[in-house]
């Protein structure tokens, strides 16, 4: 939980990292501008203000309780960095905002271990390393900030496909237009963080599943 304790060290002191820069802006408005082209953005119905700010207390729920969910593939910079890079992201953008700043300052290790046959091999961490995690992780604190406001507001949440998919899968498309309890599914999402959940949201890498208000 090497990046909690810089966070929080940070915290105290006041020194919050910036990961506004030109290099994120130009890299930012290329990416989004050719996911959206291919429908590869998500979809979020309900990412006003309201649910942003939610968001944010989840995370630092997680934080408090060191269980905020930290990347094994992170070198040192992805340590230093994440916990500031996803509250700016969640504060003022989306999960390509998050892919963005992850790629931009250089948070990724070159090489990751793995466990294998002959014992501990070493592979090449993806190149979509960076976006694999922020679309799981915006998303999963974007389900949690929204079941929290559901909570509140005595509604319930219907899963929708938030991002397009070409070739979805049985298992999530039975799940579209399914009514969930917003107390459940946010018990779901803070017990089992960075896996999968008893609910079986989010489904997987690339489902492309969320939640909105009913």
């Amino acid at each position: 939980m090497e990046a909690l304790r810089i966070y929080k060290t940070n915290n105290r002191n006041s020194e919050v990292v910036s990961v506004s820069c030109l290099e994120c802006w130009v890299y930012a408005i290329v990416i989004n501008n050719f996911k959206t082209y291919y429908n590869m953005k998500f979809n979020f119905e309900n990412l006003d203000q309201k649910t942003r700010d939610l968001m944010i207390s989840e995370i630092k729920i997680d934080i408090d309780n060191n269980q905020l969910y930290i990347s094994k593939r992170f070198n040192e910079n992805g340590n230093r960095l994440y916990v500031d890079i996803l509250l700016d992201s969640v504060r003022n953008g989306d999960e390509e905002t998050l892919a963005t700043a992850l790629k931009v300052k250089n948070c990724f290790a070159e090489k990751e271990t793995r466990n294998g046959k002959n014992g501990i091999t070493y592979a090449k961490v993806p190149e979509t390393a960076n976006q694999t995690l922020a679309d799981s992780e915006f998303n999963r604190f974007y389900m949690r900030g929204l079941s929290q406001r559901a909570i509140r507001t005595g509604q319930s949440l219907t899963i929708y496909r938030a991002r397009h998919s070409d070739n979805p899968r049985a298992e999530s498309e039975a799940m579209v237009g399914k009514t969930i309890d917003a107390q459940k599914l946010l018990r779901d999402l803070r017990k089992n963080i960075g896996t999968d959940t008893a609910l079986g949201l989010p489904p997987g890498p690339n489902s492309g599943l969320s939640v909105k208000l009913a």
